[in-house]
């Protein structure tokens, strides 16, 4: 089929190796908190832990040798056959596992074994080499007989590969540690560590860096780390300090948007640890990558010189992270070397801005090109436009994904089903909202925010891919209904433009039901100033009438964090992560209306409406907020609103 043309399709080897990383980094990232746990295990339990504990202690070595690299290889597993693939390759990687962790096969001490590298490799092979024999048999086991085939043949299979892997994968991966180990420690033992930030700090700004630090580093890292108690591999990707340094520059000698957007990019990067925020202010102006390897080789100098080093990986690469995981006698050490690096790169990016030319005009187009090259933005109009190309398939299901799949989704769900039933499609399409967790490939068109775009795509390798930045009023919607509507009728017909609804009016009242939204749940003049005060408001809201517990309001910035809830048109509808669900008693909304906008991440935000969805009744609310935001006339009439009971008509009585 044929589906959008997104930049990950073009660029060759550079792309290779982008989808090669981002496969590497997406086995460790789900599982940092993981190397997290045993990282604080490690430090406070061990004999020269802050609270050395012998019984504690005897749980630092299993989790490295067995749980850490069984997760690594459960994820890489997962992602190539989903569950069947994880447990398969869980089982095979046993086999490289204990084969390089053993003392019978790498002498008495244990140290050095490569089990994180074998697990990466045998957890993917492993997953794949089983998807392909079910494709041999697929189709053809007599009914009844399925689940006997499946289970015997998953058990087979990964007990030969288990043994395969152990003696076969355990001498590659124990050769290749050796001569990696051996390489780290010339460079450090020669101080000449910091040469690697030529290669490190321009790979980051090409968006490798996850690539690089969870997909290279961090097993390495985690290897020195349990022979020595800490490493300095762990910072040479994580220091913040490079960064820091651009955005400072910028701040004191840079000009138009770029300098008015520095200091809050500075603040994000350093103690949000979101480092790719100041990947455009470099491609703006790409000499300033002489700043950033700058700045990381000083920062690694100076760590190599005061062996400083990290317990387990900082993720994200926050100061606070790096702190948290600094080893006991490293903070001086790690402390110098990110003042350290940020000094040198801002002083040497101060003096490219100052004495070079500047457009005012520059950081919306260098932040163009970040996006395209992460591939979150996917040209999908010639696609979605063409309608007669016979190799789109027929679109009949429709879904939009997000990561609780119960806020954003739900609501851009609502307005493109709207669309499609005003185009006298209803019938024909359906159009429902999943959390990417939950995806599967069995739809013919997903949509998705555009920073969810990687995520959303590798479970739904068959589909349509359209990206959005703004769930409420994207123009991508009319170009799926003229998809929907050409490839049914042709291009010679036009479709009628959906007329505008008009604001619905209260059902008939409910007595055995709840209502998901009550005068207590309304607030007319809102006091939040930022975005995470606002969030607070609502979320206070929510636990005020007994709702939800306290902890989902964490949860709602953390969702926050992830992609923005902003919709457009004024509103923004905070709500939960997919795992804060059990904080929820009941489904509820709350509405806050502000005077003077809310900055939203740089959109301004009048109305606000947290949500907590418990069963899914919450999404007949989000239904009726996506056609009244979707009117103007409806916004006006909020606008306007003098008393709560005149939003609670405009809303109607909308029940459990």
């Amino acid at each position: 089929m044929t589906t959008a043309t997104t930049p990950h399709q073009k660029g060759g080897i550079r792309v290779a190796v982008q989808k090669l990383g981002t496969f590497l980094s997406s086995m460790i990232m789900p599982n940092i908190g993981a190397f997290i746990a045993w990282g604080i295990i490690t430090a406070f339990f061990i004999p020269k832990g802050w609270t050395p504990n012998e019984k504690i202690a005897t749980l630092v070595e299993p989790m490295v040798y067995y749980l850490l690299p069984i997760l690594i290889a459960y994820s890489g597993g997962r992602l190539i056959y989903e569950i069947r693939g994880g447990v398969v390759g869980a089982i095979a990687t046993m086999g490289v596992v204990l084969g390089t962790s053993s003392p019978v096969f790498i002498g008495e001490d244990g140290n050095g074994s490569p089990m994180f590298l074998g697990a990466m490799i045998c957890g993917p092979l492993a997953a794949w080499c089983m998807k392909k024999l079910d494709g041999l048999w697929a189709g053809k086991i007599k009914p009844g007989f399925e689940m006997l085939v499946d289970n015997f043949s998953a058990g087979i299979f990964a007990a030969l590969a288990a043994i395969a892997s152990m003696f076969w994968l355990t001498p590659v991966m124990t050769a290749f540690m050796r001569i990696a180990g051996s390489a780290v420690e010339f460079l450090i033992n020669n101080n000449v560590l910091f040469l690697t930030s030529i290669l490190i700090e321009p790979a980051k700004v090409l968006f490798l860096n996850n690539a690089i630090n969870h997909g290279v580093l961090t097993p390495l890292a985690t290897e020195q780390s349990v022979e020595t108690g800490k490493s300095i591999l762990f910072l040479l990707e994580a220091n913040p300090g490079p960064g820091l340094g651009i955005l400072l520059a910028y701040t004191f000698f840079g000009r138009g948007t770029a300098r008015a957007t520095a200091p809050g990019a500075a603040i994000i990067h350093f103690f949000g640890g979101i480092h790719e925020i100041y990947f455009p202010y470099v491609l703006m102006k790409p000499t300033l990558i002489l700043a950033a390897i700058g700045g990381g080789m000083t920062g690694i100098l100076i760590e190599t010189i005061t062996s400083a080093g990290l317990r387990s990986p900082a993720a994200p690469g926050s100061i606070l992270a790096i702190l948290g995981s600094t080893a006991n006698d490293s903070y001086v050490g790690v402390i110098l070397g990110v003042l350290g690096a940020a000094t040198v790169s801002c002083v040497i990016a101060s003096a490219i801005l100052r004495f070079s030319k500047q457009s005012e005009d520059d950081l919306a187009e260098a932040t163009a090109k970040m996006e395209g090259m992460k591939g979150k933005k996917s040209s999908v109009g010639a696609t979605l436009t063409a309608g007669t190309d016979t190799d789109t398939p027929l679109i009949s299901k429709i879904v939009f994904a997000c990561d609780a799949g119960m806020g954003s989704s739900a609501m851009g769900a609502s307005v493109l089903r709207n669309k499609i039933k005003d185009a006298g499609y209803g019938n024909e399409v359906s159009v429902v909202n999943s959390a990417i967790n939950n995806l599967t490939d069995s739809f013919d068109l997903l949509v998705c925010h555009e920073d969810l775009y990687d995520r959303a795509k590798a479970p739904t390798p068959s589909a349509v891919h359209v990206t959005v930045d703004n769930f409420m009023n994207s123009p991508r919607y009319d170009d799926i209904v003229e998809l929907i509507r050409s490839q049914r009728e042709g291009d010679s017909q036009s479709a009628a433009p959906a007329p505008e609804p008009e604001p619905e009016k209260a059902p008939a009242e409910t007595v055995d039901k709840k209502p998901l939204l009550v005068a207590d749940n309304i607030v007319l003049a809102g006091t939040a100033k930022t975005r995470y005060a606002a969030i607070n408001e609502a979320g206070e809201l929510l636990v005020k009438v007994g709702a939800v517990d306290k902890a989902y309001v964490d949860a709602m910035h953390e969702r926050e964090q992830s992609v923005s809830t902003f919709m457009g048109n004024g509103l923004a509808i905070p709500h939960g992560t997919n795992e804060s669900k059990d904080t929820i008693k009941e489904s509820a909304i709350s509405f806050i209306r502000y005077e003077e906008p809310v900055d939203w991440g740089g959109q301004p935000t009048y109305f606000v409406v947290g949500i907590a969805g418990a069963d899914g009744s919450h999404l007949k609310v989000l239904s009726k907020i996506a056609k009244i935001f979707g009117n103007t006339k409806s916004v006006e009439q909020l606008k306007n609103a003098a008393t709560k009971e005149e939003i609670l008509e405009i809303f109607g009585k909308v029940t459990q």
